[in-house]
């Protein structure tokens, strides 16, 4: 049986994300730097008047970061549902719970920053780092998906301060996770301009269905529990000489 102080110590060291973010932020810099020159038509979408390719890689990353996101507290259900322990295992869980909630939170830091070259928004650096400040597209929106950032921001620190600050704080700072995942589907919905989409709207009730299943899973596994409490196995006696 698995002790509560199992999984104190993060996964993932912070030199490991570090490492990965750099060699991910290189990645794409390389990307939109090269690829114009075998792809004619990318060149003139990054550049002239009205570029669009900072657009469509925001729209795109919004998506990866979103769906790590859901992966992540998916893997967090099924940490607590116990469900993890068929496959694949309760630390392989935890680990891929931490990994892809540090990746999601790159992802949507890209998502930000990237639109610093789109010239429609005209976000400026300030903008993208104060919540609620943009003035010239959907301000409450967008303001509401920076708070949400900031929130992942926390969950994801709390990763690596969690001996410092305990585990029943931790926990309960925790569940933050579920307000911060509906705050990025209303941000995405509300301030997208894909929400019109059918695939879009598919996604967003698939995603937010499918954890609501599982936190609904949770709950009467609690009730369960609660009206029928494990037995403590009895050890006999030990024979008096």
């Amino acid at each position: 049986m698995q002790s509560q102080n199992e999984f104190n110590e993060s996964s993932v060291s912070i030199q490991s994300f570090l490492l990965f973010l750099f060699a991910s932020t290189m990645g794409l810099l390389a990307a939109v730097l090269l690829l114009p020159f075998f792809l004619p038509n990318m060149a003139f979408s990054l550049g002239g008047e009205s570029p669009k390719a900072y657009w469509y890689l925001s729209r795109a990353t919004a998506f990866v970061s979103l769906s790590l996101l859901w992966l992540s507290m998916a893997m967090g259900l099924g940490i607590t549902n116990k469900m993890a322990r068929s496959w694949p295992g309760m630390s392989a869980t935890f680990a891929i719970h931490e990994y892809v909630s540090l990746l999601g939170l790159a992802f949507a830091g890209f998502h930000a920053l990237v639109l610093l070259g789109d010239h429609y928004i005209n976000f400026s650096l300030l903008q993208l780092f104060v919540p609620f400040s943009t003035a010239d597209y959907r301000p409450f929106w967008v303001g509401v998906g920076q708070v949400g950032f900031y929130l992942w921001l926390i969950i994801a620190v709390s990763f690596y301060v969690r001996p410092m600050i305990g585990q029943k704080f931790w926990r309960l700072l925790h569940y933050l996770s579920f307000g911060m995942y509906f705050i990025g589907i209303f941000h995405a919905i509300f301030s997208g301009t894909d929400t019109g989409m059918s695939w879009a709207q598919t996604y967003y009730w698939f995603s937010a269905g499918s954890l609501l299943f599982l936190f609904f899973i949770r709950i009467v596994s609690l009730v369960i529990e609660g009206l029928f409490p494990a037995k403590k196995p009895t050890h006999a006696p030990r024979p008096t000489r």
